[in-house]
């Protein structure tokens, strides 16, 4: 499939490729470490796939990682899962996070931005001071290494510092976003017993005032463990009864003090749904996503001192923990908190104007709906300074890289596309942004640097220039330490490497090219991608199947060609009950207000049953795939239906919808 297009989008000029600081890496590891000197990235792939320790030590020396006590090796143990990295160090992220302040005092590390579009700057030396204040606060609530903070905030700069005073403390960080109903928050929070809470009072988006007061109430009421609240009056109330205010705490003018916690010491968790039970709580360690997160943002995406780098995102999506990473390269990192499209379509382009962003990350969706509400971005707004547009949350369809492209070089810019693919699991990419390769239309660049990432078909065959699953065959240091709550480490063994033992298959179709490049196509699995936040169909299911209406349900998310995504809800109605416009609403509302606005359904459709395997379970994959247009005999293996006649249903929709 990769000789269809055999001319690139865009190529990177001799300056871009020299000045990289995967280049200068390249030729520095040459000298120090045996690197191959020539070949350009597929050699330097190649050595940091095969010397996967050398790599990996040449990466923490090339950034100047500060062991306060040394490693024995650099790799103890390689199995997956279980693989142990940098035995015997110590270290501190948040201290990484910080050092820019002392070169760079007076300079903004942080601009926020909310629904108004000026940004408003936070220095270096102010960063380090509230974190340094607030960490002190922790110690004196009592806060140790190990106990879990948690944030319901939304992508402001207390949120920021709230996370680094959690690091320097060695504590553990986990958040979710305001928009969030308390039954998503609470499935999260729940599991890990945090002891503080950083809320806020409400959030603006859309131009109008979300009040969350009686939800952080609820939160209160719901989390025992909490020995305290603090309140950040993003709307200007009053601070409830019992809660500490924000900048009682931050007030402080302290030094920080970092806690030297081992490599392997868990940062924070993330969550990701699998289709049955609560969300994985993901546990990644201070060391892995330091070391993964300098490779990523400092060699793929080329960040510096003299960046901005700004991502849409909120904090209940990994791509926000990325995004404050950019603070570990010096990079000025812009928070942005609204709605991407308030006032109008291209209000993510005019705050990438306004802040002099270098590097602008959105997701395809977006991409795609300027493209048909016809933005012009080059021509309406100044984006000289924009080098590269990072495109993610689902596949960039050809035409959104030849919509992008084409819009900027009628301005005479040389923008560089880098389509990136990863996963909260890793907090990471496993492909895209490489600033020294061409760019072909659809296509992720590369596997990133020390990732060996394959397709294989389903007997672990490697294959190229065909659909098949994504896996990586190696360890990586961002990898989950453990999922909290998994004692003995089945859940996380059955989510990555149950299918391919001692390897993680991902759940993402793939091809990877004879050129080296790489085609996502989506989920392999049934896990619900909403604007790149995942969320199990059983969250759905629990909302849902509380009324009385509805007897079964079954959700499934759909990747469309044009980029969009087409999530139905089929619905199994109680004998009596009618889909009307009230059930309608009463179902979307359910979802909206315990899960979230974004995991509303485009289409309820009502069906005469859902199929399950013979074991009780929903197909749900089966359906999607027949939804996609395949044959109702290679969808499915017909012996595990309990009910085989009700697929026909699914099957006619297809062909209808086709």
């Amino acid at each position: 499939m990769s000789t269809a297009n055999p001319l690139p989008l865009w190529q990177p000029d001799p300056e871009r490729i020299a000045q990289a600081q995967v280049t200068r890496f390249q030729s520095w590891a040459a000298e120090h470490h045996g690197a191959p000197s020539d070949g350009g990235y597929t050699a330097l792939h190649r050595w940091s796939v095969d010397e996967l320790d050398t790599f990996w030590q040449a990466v923490t020396e090339w950034f100047g990682v500060r062991f306060s006590t040394p490693y024995a090796r650099v790799l103890g143990d390689r199995s997956m899962p279980g693989a142990h990295w940098f035995p015997g160090a110590t270290l501190n992220y948040a201290e990484h996070a910080l050092r820019a302040a002392s070169t760079r005092a007076d300079e903004p590390a942080l601009l926020y931005v909310d629904e108004t579009h000026e940004p408003s700057p936070v220095t270096w030396a102010e960063l380090r001071r509230q974190v340094g204040s607030l960490a002190a606060e922790l110690r004196t609530l009592g806060v140790r290494p190990g106990d879990r903070v948690s944030g319901y905030l939304p992508n402001i700069p207390q949120a920021v510092v709230a996370l680094l005073a959690t690091a320097a403390v060695g504590a553990v960080w986990t958040s979710c976003a305001p928009d969030f109903g308390a039954r998503s928050v609470l499935d999260r929070f729940q599991q890990v017993e945090p002891v503080v809470l950083f809320t806020v009072d409400g959030y603006r988006y859309g131009g109008k005032e979300h009040d969350r007061r009686d939800t952080v109430a609820e939160l209160r009421r719901e989390l025992p463990t909490l020995r305290a609240v603090v309140h950040i009056p993003l709307l200007g109330t009053d601070t409830p009864e019992g809660a500490l205010e924000w900048s009682s705490l931050t007030s402080a003018d302290v030094e920080p003090v970092f806690e030297e916690v081992p490599f392997e010491h868990p940062l924070w968790v993330l969550y990701s749904s699998g289709t049955t039970g609560l969300p994985k709580a993901i546990v990644q360690s201070q060391g892995g996503i330091l070391v993964e997160h300098l490779k990523q943002l400092g060699l793929h995406c080329d960040l510096g001192p003299e960046d901005r780098f700004f991502w849409y995102t909120s904090t209940g999506w990994m791509m926000w923990n990325f995004l404050v990473s950019g603070l570990l390269t010096g990079t000025t990192i812009v928070l942005y908190d609204g709605s991407p499209g308030y006032p109008d379509t291209a209000a993510q382009w005019r705050i990438a104007e306004r802040t002099g962003a270098t590097l602008y990350g959105t997701s395809a969706a977006y991409v795609m709906a300027c493209r048909k509400a016809g933005v012009h971005p080059a021509r309406d707004f100044d984006l000289s300074k924009v080098k590269c547009v990072a495109p993610t949350g689902s596949p960039l369809p050809p035409d959104g890289f030849r919509w992008l492209h084409d819009e900027f070089a009628e301005s005479g810019a040389d923008l560089w596309i880098a389509s990136v693919s990863g996963g909260t699991d890793v907090c990471s990419c496993f492909a895209g942004a490489v600033p020294t390769l061409p760019v072909y239309i659809g296509e992720l660049q590369a596997p990133g640097l020390g990732t060996d990432l394959q397709s294989w078909d389903p007997n672990g065959e490697p294959l190229v220039d065909e659909v098949g699953e994504l896996v990586v065959t190696n360890p990586m240091p961002s990898m989950p330490i453990y999922f909290w709550n998994d004692p003995d480490g089945t859940r996380y063994h059955d989510s990555y490497f149950d299918t391919y033992p001692g390897v993680w298959r991902h759940g993402d179709w793939i091809t990877v090219t004879s050129r080296g490049s790489v085609v996502i196509h989506g989920r392999s699995d049934s896990t619900l991608n909403r604007q790149g936040v995942r969320m199990g169909s059983a969250d759905i299911y629990e909302a849902v199947e509380r009324l009385p209406e509805i007897k079964e349900s079954l959700v499934i998310g759909i990747e469309q060609p044009d980029g969009g995504y087409w999530m139905p809800l089929f619905v199994h109605l109680a004998p009596g009950a009618v889909l009307d416009d009230a059930l309608l609403g009463r179902i979307k509302q359910a979802i909206r207000e315990q899960l979230s606005p974004r995991h509303v359904p485009d289409e309820v459709i009502e069906v005469p049953g859902v199929p399950h395997t013979l074991t009780g379970k929903r197909i749900e994959v089966p359906v999607k795939r027949l939804l996609q247009g395949t044959p109702l005999e290679k969808a499915v293996n017909p012996g595990s239906i309990d009910n085989l006649g009700l697929l026909t249903f699914y099957e006619e929709l297809a062909r209808k919808r086709a």
